[in-house]
């Protein structure tokens, strides 16, 4: 089976981080980026090398799913270790493993602690429970890769304290532009839900409150969802079996061939495949559906389980952003929720890197209630609108900053200048970030333009000298070039080609060093 591109990049830098020293690593792929096919080619890998593996998950489904897709790309076969089941005495070199089993005492005394040479965890947001630091505890010495769907930054910052590095981290943004999955259109419903009364538990909304506060808007949401679900194969995530269930209830009757599905469906095999085939065309489920299960033409989802918890909205939604024949976008309905809190997930925050740009991107498409938004636009949009904002705010200490006599350019200046919003709400994740930027970090900063004082945390200071690579492969502009243009005025000289700047420096100092009198700086665009 042939890679993708980014699923190559992916299995090149999980070995690059092993092969450095670094023996947890963590991968970051976006539901539908085919996260198994690059952990299965990992496997067939460390197989060819002599390991054993173990690929450890918390549903059996996806121990499935893995074995499954490992034996389809590499022709590999797998031992389980999972109730009755044992690997031990088995002559396969790959194991698919419940935690639930392995994390129990009697269990994992049987295994030596060197049996397992590398391990896989599957869905690795979950692994910061103690049945996963049981398991890998035990097998100390050996390769850990994890993989997720985006995480959220408290995930993140919680990851951080398991894996040591991010091997690979491919967006959801990149995956629609790079044409691997469907671009996304989110509407907000003109509809306000009351979440007030709804209390708090392990950092999400308690469900059965949900449901509660759910319940007096049921009829008007199905009303609401006549209007864009008509002709959409649908999937609703709702908070309880029994809101679900009432739900599909409504939905039939608002002429919608809709049926449900949850973890005590004895028949639940015949309705998926019902679903998949099109004798219903919306799908109603609590929570059930939200890993290891594809139905690629679903081009809708409704998210009627509010959560507070990203890689849980994400993957939600993330059962409908795979590609399929005469699919054009994903359409994501999303509801005006009432909440004291403010932490709630949005459609922005599939997308936007920093908390900020997903308040106004969320506040927009409230603004434009009932119109469907493409998720880029709109976080472009919100993105400009943040920069516009903050450099109203900050006027005053950029013009500070352009005034001192200083060759090198405020890393501030610099993430303005280029709009590079990843940057300025970038937060340290891992141990090693977290570290004070290196003598030779701040040594190669300043000898590119950037005044390395303000730079606290060595991740920061490599996420800049990151991004000075790729700008000089890109052909931008330099720090200098920013630091000089700017002081005379010019606007955003971060966002213009070398080049430009180059010739309009040329001409700036063939006029002693004075603006030609034909140019005025603050319209002037170089891009």
């Amino acid at each position: 089976m042939q890679l993708r591109p980014y699923q190559q990049e992916a299995e090149d830098s999980i070995f690059q981080e092993w092969d450095k020293g670094i023996l947890k690593t963590l991968l970051v792929l976006p539901t539908g980026c085919g996260k198994t096919i690059v952990f299965a080619k990992v496997t067939e890998e460390c197989v060819k090398n002599g390991d054993r593996v173990l690929i450890l998950a918390h549903r059996g489904e996806l121990l499935e799913q893995a074995a499954d897709k490992i034996a389809k790309a590499t022709g590999l076969g797998c031992a389980t270790e999972k109730a009755e089941q044992t690997c031990i005495g088995s002559w396969f070199r790959i194991t698919v493993g419940s935690v639930q089993s392995l994390m129990r005492e009697a269990r994992l005394s049987r295994f030596p602690q060197d049996y397992f040479d590398t391990i896989i965890i599957d869905e690795a947001h979950h692994c910061i429970s103690d049945s996963y630091q049981r398991v890998l505890d035990h097998f100390h010495g050996a390769k850990v890769l994890g993989v997720t769907a985006t995480p959220d930054r408290g995930d993140m910052k919680n990851l951080g304290t398991v894996f040591e590095s991010l091997a690979y981290e491919y967006t959801l943004p990149k995956a629609i532009k790079e044409g691997y999955l469907s671009p996304i259109k989110a509407v907000t419903i003109p509809l306000q839900v009351d979440l007030s009364g709804v209390g708090v538990q392990s950092g999400d909304f308690k469900a059965g409150d949900l449901g509660t506060a759910l319940d007096p808007y049921l009829e008007s949401i199905a009303e609401e969802m006549e209007k864009y679900c008509r002709d959409k194969k649908t999937v609703v995530f709702l908070p309880l079996v029994k809101t679900s269930q009432k739900f599909r209830d409504i939905l039939n009757n608002h002429g919608f061939r809709a049926a449900e599905v949850n973890g005590e469906s004895s028949d639940r095999e015949e309705i998926l495949e019902d679903y998949a085939a099109g004798k219903y065309n919306v799908l109603c489920n609590s929570m059930l559906l939200t890993e290891g299960w594809d139905c690629p033409d679903v081009d809708c989802i409704v998210v009627l389980r509010p959560t507070k918890v990203r890689s849980l909205y994400c993957q939600m939604v993330g059962r409908g952003t795979r590609l399929a024949p005469g699919k054009d976008h994903l359409l994501l309905l999303d509801f005006l929720w009432h909440t004291e809190r403010h932490e709630l997930c949005h459609p922005a925050h599939l997308i936007c890197e920093s908390e900020e740009v997903a308040q106004k991107m969320t506040e927009n498409l409230e603004k434009d209630a009932g119109c469907p938004m493409d998720i880029e636009e709109a976080e472009k949009t919100a993105c400009e609108d943040v920069v516009a904002q903050r450099e109203e705010a900050l006027a005053k200490q950029l013009a500070e900053m352009k005034r001192r006599k200083r060759k090198l350019v405020d890393p501030l200046q610099f993430e303005m200048s280029i709009q590079a919003e990843d940057l300025s709400g970038y937060v340290p994740a891992f141990g090693w970030e977290m570290a004070p930027p290196s003598d030779a970090q701040k040594r190669t900063l300043e000898k590119l333009g950037i005044l390395p004082d303000e730079i606290d945390n060595a991740g920061k200071a490599s996420k800049l000298l990151d991004r000075l690579d790729k700008r000089r492969q890109e052909g931008l502009t330099t720090p200098k070039q920013i630091r000089f243009l700017e002081s005379r005025g010019f606007q955003h000289v971060g966002t213009w080609q070398f080049d430009t700047a180059k010739k309009l420096i040329d001409r700036i100092a063939g006029n002693g060093w004075r603006v030609p009198s034909d140019i005025v700086p603050a319209e002037y665009k170089g891009a």
